[in-house]
């Protein structure tokens, strides 16, 4: 099942933004948000689209899934794919991760490449963009922290380094500075199409993906060194009635000693993780939530095809 709702604010930001559009054509698109790990890509979907859909903390590698967010206006459908960071894959959750990034690569009719502000050309990683076709609005996030001529510097080393871009369009997905300056550009930049979803689609991910991704998040914000990278969570119960959902979460770990620190004396920190979930749930879906959690080891689930399949990351 579909995640279908659309809040007021995703409306009315979508009325604003076409009131001069009424005679145009309809536009839609597949815009894929690519980037290296932690320059801001799921903030900056979450910006574009209104809504939190993709999980944010402060570490790297936080985004595991192909995440799409559906911005719906009335003479339009973009279809954001926010996507993993890229890097070198080391184990199989690697793998599907990366093949998660090229599938959506070769679906966009648009790419957005997220840098941050003080990143630098890499020629393995920023050089592929130089051999594709399809047009690229390369997107420098975190001005927010800039300082004198910063990102005028940066704005001309992009330029020399990826002469082959549409436009470079500096801005801050925290504080949403330029946002509608980008929004319009990619605007521009759609096709000509009728819609791919129901125009009260928000994602293609079910309530269950989201869920768990509010338990996965509150681990990599409460919990340090490894461990959340080594965690993944499963909704085993998800039972809805008009007034509250009821739901179970298993998160798996890989080692008994990652178990013992994820539930902490006396059950402390599972307990944390558990109100601060469900906290959130109950803002998400709009209803009261009822959260039990456990946890289970699933030894190096990362690096078994078959438990990446169970989870969901293989076909």
């Amino acid at each position: 099942m579909c995640l279908c709702h659309v809040s007021p604010r995703l409306q009315t930001r979508g009325f604003l933004f076409l009131s001069t559009m009424v005679d145009s054509p309809f536009h839609a698109g597949f815009v894929s948000i690519v980037g290296k790990p932690n320059v801001g890509k799921s903030t900056l979907m979450n910006r574009l689209v209104g809504e939190q859909l993709s999980i944010t903390t402060p570490k790297p590698q936080t985004t595991r899934h192909r995440i799409m967010g559906i911005m719906n206006g009335d003479h339009y459908q973009i279809v954001y794919s926010d996507t993993p960071g890229i890097l070198e894959p080391k184990y199989a959750l690697h793998e599907a991760m990366m093949n998660y990034v090229k599938v959506s690569l070769e679906d966009a009719d648009l790419i957005l490449l997220v840098v941050e502000l003080g990143e630098k050309y890499d020629a393995v990683l920023h050089g592929r963009f130089k051999k594709t076709n399809t047009p690229i609005l390369l997107v420098i996030n975190k001005i927010d922290q800039a300082k004198g001529t910063q990102i005028e510097d940066k704005i001309t080393h992009w330029k020399e380094q990826l002469p082959n871009v549409h436009s470079i369009i500096p801005v801050s997905a925290t504080t949403g500075e330029n946002s509608s300056i980008l929004f319009e550009a990619i605007i521009a930049l759609m096709p000509v199409h009728p819609p791919y979803f129901p125009q009260d689609e928000l994602s293609d991910k079910s309530e269950r993906f989201f869920a768990a991704e509010i338990v996965r998040e509150k681990i990599f914000l409460n919990v340090e060194q490894e461990v959340p990278y080594s965690t993944e969570v499963e909704i085993t119960e998800f039972k809805e009635s008009d007034e509250i959902i009821r739901m179970r979460a298993i998160i798996y770990v890989e080692r008994d000693s990652q178990k013992g620190i994820l539930i902490g004396k006396g059950g402390s920190m599972l307990k944390k993780l558990g109100t601060e979930a469900r906290q959130d749930m109950e803002q998400f879906f709009n209803k009261k939530v009822f959260l039990e959690t456990h946890v289970k080891v699933a030894d190096n689930w990362r690096k078994q095809k078959d438990k990446l399949r169970r989870f969901g990351y293989l076909d």
